[in-house]
């Protein structure tokens, strides 16, 4: 008896038991692991999305992919004709896979058509833009175009010294090949044809392309990318054409300049190609400052691109940086016969933003305020950005002559008609000396200059011909009227606190100052040793001119700028509390202020500012101010 009720609480405690965890249930989870279960995909963790699981489990493939992948995925599609939505998209997932672990361009470019076919399919399925499968397969589609096109990738260096020259080389970067081809598909081949005039940007042809979509960015805060279709590449240029026109339109693009653009394979009918050994395509390229969209099936369809990244890797090694020292101990240290910078080919219609660096820097410095400028969906169709550089430890009046002629120059090289009105409502953003730049740019400095260091009118003075035009032209400023707007930026309008005796003393033992303005300054002098103020002192550096004591410094504050030309000043200061006594660790912040500008911005930074969130929106509120748009 005893034993049949032991018996009958074993039975009633083993169906408490079952009650409690039935073989169809749920369980709580926390909400990160459950969307990280419904999202993971091969291109987030490495394994299969559930969209692609449930289509292998549905057809009792799970096992068979493992061990025999290609066969299964032949399996699945079949003859190619009638593939549902959800079949296309798990091929174009597990042919990804697949790729991955064989490195396979065949599966790769696979992947791309099956992921072209869904997207372009999808337009009709109920989910439409909510399916989170859409943008997964453009993804696919874009990375397999990339990979599929590209030969072996290069392996990187174990030895540090050489895998840091082929980082800045850019011999890590996987290379795409562009060029017209057949490729060979795991069912079929793929026919690839271009359209050589799509290769040209403005003066160049594009040569070689790397892809930057598996890149990763340092040294900006922001990457900005456009989702969308495509592959995202960055294009060498090699010179396209002969003859001025040709010449003149290269002469302003920057050094090792690479071009932001889009790889785009088109198939007519891509459902329709899977079932066929023999798939024709057109392969298409847009350079993103030119096209940010495509028409697919009488749709517009986002490019995807990829502008943060094209940026970094120009500017990974590049010789700009340097300049930075080179161009401040030697006058003549220069990477290109050309001082001003068009980012872009010109563009009429849009206001040129000129940004100038400061002493021992170089355009580089503004690239991350470039970055955010330029990727603004509001300020990108109405600026151009260019750049000024120059040898920061010439004389600021010469550096000043030389941005002024610049600015004439180009003007006339791109609009000789005049007829472009935004080329006469630029916008110059200089950065400490090159605020000073900036400044003389809308300065009437009448005789002033000269007066203070000379006795007599300049018209009494003894040189030659070729010297005295030099001098007239570094010594008398007249307001550039092309010039509207002027942005300082921690710019020592009082010179910078940190000029000593000493550092000038030791400045001018090791930079040098160009020879022939030196040789005909001396022959100046020579001639008229009565006839000036200060005989014996030699021709300044630039940091002569930023001392707060020198004549510069004292001059320029005489001077009178432009009426009617706003004026902005972003100073940088460090510590909190009153700005008063202040410094930035370069500039005192008495010296950056100055009466009569538009606004004051006080940033609390160091002096190299450019980079700094609060100095890029207060330049942001500007140019906004500028193109007329209010917010």
């Amino acid at each position: 008896m005893r034993r049949r009720a032991l018996a009958a609480l074993a039975l009633l405690a083993a169906l408490g038991l079952a009650a409690c965890a039935t073989p169809i249930g749920v369980t709580r989870a926390d909400t990160q692991s459950v969307y990280r279960d419904l999202m993971r995909s091969v291109l987030s963790t490495g394994e299969l999305s559930e969209s692609s699981e449930i289509v292998l489990r549905r057809n009792g493939l799970v096992q068979r992919y493992e061990d025999d992948p290609g066969g299964t995925l032949a399996f699945l599609r079949g003859q190619g004709r009638d593939l549902s939505l959800d079949r296309l998209f798990a091929l174009s997932e597990l042919s990804f896979r697949y790729a991955e672990r064989e490195r396979s361009p065949e599966y790769y470019l696979a992947a791309a058509i099956y992921a072209y076919a869904f997207v372009t399919e999808r337009r009709t399925a109920i989910g439409g833009a909510l399916d989170p499968r859409a943008r997964l397969a453009a993804y696919i589609y874009n990375l397999g175009i990339s990979n599929g096109l590209s030969p072996a990738q290069p392996v990187p260096s174990t030895d540090l010294a050489e895998a840091s020259r082929q980082a800045a080389s850019g011999a890590t970067a996987r290379e795409v090949d562009l060029s017209d081809r057949t490729l060979k598909l795991p069912w079929g081949e793929l026919v690839l044809t271009g359209n050589p005039e799509q290769r040209l940007w403005s003066a160049y042809r594009m040569t070689r392309f790397v892809s930057i979509g598996e890149l990763k960015v340092r040294g900006m805060r922001n990457r900005y990318r456009q989702a969308g279709i495509g592959a995202p590449l960055a294009a060498d240029i090699a010179p396209e054409g002969t003859g001025p026109a040709a010449e003149a339109a290269r002469k302003r693009i920057p050094p090792r300049a690479k071009v932001a653009v889009t790889a785009f394979v088109r198939l007519e009918d891509p459902v329709g190609s899977i079932a066929e050994s023999r798939v024709p395509a057109r392969l298409e390229i847009y350079s993103a400052d030119q096209a940010t969209t495509v028409q697919i099936g009488g749709l517009t369809v986002p490019l995807e691109l990829d502008p943060t990244a094209t940026l970094a890797y120009q500017l990974e090694g590049a010789p700009v940086w340097a300049t930075e020292l080179g161009s401040f101990l030697t006058a003549d240290f220069k990477v290109n016969q050309e001082q001003l910078f068009m980012m872009h080919p010109y563009r009429p219609g849009r206001i040129p933003v000129v940004l100038i660096h400061g002493t021992a820097s170089s355009p580089a410095r503004w690239g991350e305020m470039y970055n955010e400028l330029s990727n603004d969906p509001v300020l990108r169709d109405k600026l151009q950005f260019w750049v000024f550089t120059y040898s920061t430890s010439n004389p600021i009046l010469q550096s000043a002559a030389e941005l002024r002629q610049a600015l004439a120059d180009v003007a006339k090289e791109v609009d000789p008609e005049g007829q472009d009105p935004a080329l006469k409502n630029m916008v110059l953003i200089g950065h400490s000396q090159g605020g000073l730049l900036a400044r003389l740019m809308i300065t009437d400095s009448g005789t002033r200059f000269w007066d203070s260091a000379a006795k007599v009118p300049f018209s009494e003075i003894d040189a030659p011909p070729q010297t005295k035009a030099l001098l007239e032209r570094v010594v008398f400023f007249k307001p550039v009227p092309s010039v509207k707007r002027v942005i300082f930026v921690s710019t020592p309008h009082g010179g910078s606190y940190r000029v000593s005796s000493l550092v000038l003393g030791l400045i001018r033992k090791i930079v040098t100052l160009p020879a022939t303005l030196v040789s005909e300054i001396d022959e100046v002098t020579r001639l008229n040793a009565t006839k000036l103020k200060s005989v014996g002192e030699g021709l300044p550096t630039a940091i002569d001119n930023m001392n707060p004591n020198g004549r510069f410094v004292h001059t320029l504050a005489t001077c009178p700028t432009a009426p009617g030309v706003p004026k902005h000043s972003i100073i940088s200061v460090l510590g909190e509390g009153p700005v008063s006594g202040k410094t930035d660790g370069v500039v005192a912040y008495e010296s950056a202020h100055i009466e009569g500008v538009e606004s004051e911005k006080v940033v609390r930074s160091s002096h190299s500012t450019q980079g700094e969130p609060e100095t890029i929106l207060e330049v942001h509120r500007i140019l906004l101010e500028h193109v007329g748009v209010t917010r």
